[in-house]
């Protein structure tokens, strides 16, 4: 069922014993809604956890409180940035049936809640949470404004993707007002590269591959490439971006070994091309300019159903 914010902060208000679910292979957006809405909620006194199947990367470490344990029993069940539940990973995926409120921004969005605040208009998960801290705090500061600004800024390439909204801004500058950490975070998030991250990108360039005249971008990494990277899942964030930073392309494909035969697809795309149609062509989603999806199959088989999916919406 589709609430609105007051709604929904009315119902936050009235639980307790909270878990808040966020995605496998966490990213800013999910983690930084995610502690933005844990934050929030111990402002309010109410007891809280956030969890990940995949545990929360080193890099955002920064977000997570010294001592957190879910030493409760859960009584209401949140999910946030997290579009289906296929996403939920293994550890979380008990709660799959016992999600009650849905907090997201993606377009494909399939998440069945008894409450959903979904607004794909949102550049980011945390931008909504922003809009509840509001209606719950009485300014928004310290670790909530720490959270939420990771969240945004991460979300937007710090204010240069096409989900970038007018309200990301004012909320950005309403939390530098408050004094978050701003250059700290950007340096953090967009500046500072591990020896594994800069192999990581010298391997995409290397191997990148161009079809459909030169607007379609590939490029494909192994997890025997990954592991003598010593590369991770964290490794990757931000790399999608590289194929459609090429003159000329408008559709950008990376295609990340995830086991035998399977292969995880990001979907990078100009305003010609919908990445989350291409996406949903293979069972997964996303935005319209960026989106994901995984694919069975030989490496050659997955590049052909890609480049088949390629020529279709370039010359739609």
């Amino acid at each position: 069922m589709k609430t609105n914010l007051l709604e929904l902060c009315e119902l936050l208000c009235q639980q307790d014993n909270i878990v808040i679910l966020t995605h496998k292979n966490p990213d800013g957006d999910t983690l930084g809604s995610g502690f933005g809405l844990y934050y929030t909620l111990k402002h309010l006194g109410k007891h809280a956890c956030v969890l990940n199947s995949d545990g929360f990367p080193e890099r955002y470490q920064f977000l997570v409180p010294d001592h957190m344990e879910l030493d409760f029993e859960p009584e209401f069940v949140i999910s946030v940035d997290i579009a289906d539940t296929t996403l939920l990973g293994n550890q979380l995926e008990r709660y799959a049936n016992q999600i009650d409120l849905c907090i997201d921004h993606h377009i494909s969005n399939q998440i069945s809640a008894n409450y959903a605040y979904v607004i794909p208009e949102a550049s980011s998960a945390a931008e909504l949470v922003y809009q509840i801290a509001e209606k719950l705090v009485d300014k928004i500061e310290g670790p909530i404004a720490t959270a939420l600004y990771t969240g945004i800024v991460t979300d937007t390439g710090c204010f240069k993707y096409s989900n970038t909204t007018v309200e990301c801004h004012l909320y950005a500058a309403e939390l530098m007002k408050n004094g978050v950490e701003f250059e700290k975070i950007n340096r953090a998030m967009f500046e500072t590269k591990s020896r594994a991250r800069l192999g990581l990108e010298r391997l995409i360039l290397d191997g990148m591959e161009f079809y459909c005249d030169g607007k379609c971008a590939m490029t494909a990494v192994s997890r025997k490439e990954m592991e003598e990277l010593g590369a991770d899942n964290t490794t990757f964030d931000g790399v999608s971006a590289i194929a459609r930073q090429i003159e000329g392309v408008e559709l950008g494909f990376t295609i990340r070994e995830d086991g035998a035969n399977f292969y995880k697809i990001s979907i990078r795309t100009s305003e010609k091309v919908d990445a989350s149609q291409l996406g949903r062509l293979f069972g997964g989603g996303g935005h319209k300019r960026a989106a994901g999806c995984n694919i069975s199959g030989t490496l050659t088989e997955v590049k052909e159903k890609l480049i088949q999916a390629a020529q279709r919406s370039l010359t739609n």
